[in-house]
């Protein structure tokens, strides 16, 4: 069992916070022609994700063009966008988006790390996985919007490389972070993609799901946006 789940992550777009049992979940305004936040508690959230087998015959990392040029006219691709958006303290941004200085904090272990060269930027739920999950059958356009989406907080986490590697393409029912106290949030962040993305789970990972969210992280929400 998984204790001592975290909360209150309200300013993250796909987050986890205290669950209060009088306050129904609600979708937040968004500006015309976007989609809203949808709002719910983790074990509805869990329900909404479609169930179906999961098949990867066909895949290639190369299926999924990444990293790109990124979302801003800065010279700098998504990998490096990243790393700048979740620096705990800001890098020094040189010719060529070369990033030195700067600190980060991998939630995954807690670690900080000052050298961004030890840092990895993971995809919450791994290339390989989204294919298995339904990116089998996108265009090859979809596919690099979701390698490079930016456009939620947890679609890209910057992790150090040791645990991104141990994690591999698995799912929560296979891994989950080494620090306890960030289990909680990763499992809300996972599904909270996966329903972001129209992503399918299997049996397995469906069970594991929702036995978070009927046991240690109970009391959480989850938030997403729906991906243009």
């Amino acid at each position: 069992m998984i204790k001592n789940c975290l909360r209150g992550f309200g300013a993250l777009s796909l987050a986890l916070a205290p669950l209060l049992a009088s306050a129904p979940a609600q979708a937040a305004a968004a500006p015309e022609g976007l989609h809203a936040a949808e709002v719910t508690t983790l074990a509805d959230a869990v329900g909404l994700v479609p169930a179906a087998d999961e098949d990867r015959t066909g895949y290639t990392r190369s299926s999924f063009k990444h990293w790109n040029s990124g979302d801003l006219a800065d010279g700098c691709n998504t990998r490096n966008e990243v790393l700048i958006a979740e620096a705990t303290i800001a890098p020094v941004v040189a010719a060529g988006c070369k990033l030195t200085g700067g600190s980060w904090l991998s939630y995954y272990d807690g670690q900080e790390v000052t050298d961004p060269g030890a840092l990895d930027i993971d995809h919450m739920v791994p290339l390989a996985e989204a294919w298995d999950s339904g990116a089998s059958a996108w265009t090859a356009a979809r596919r690099e919007a979701y390698a490079n989406d930016q456009g939620a907080a947890a679609s890209l986490v910057a992790v150090t490389a040791r645990t991104n590697r141990q994690k591999a393409d698995q799912d929560p029912a296979q891994w989950l972070p080494p620090a306890p106290e960030a289990q909680c949030r990763y499992v809300g962040e996972w599904v909270a993609t996966k329903l972001r993305w129209h992503l399918t789970a299997d049996t397995t990972e469906l069970d594991a799901l929702e036995a978070f969210a009927e046991g240690p992280c109970g009391d959480s929400i989850v938030s997403y946006t729906p991906a243009p």
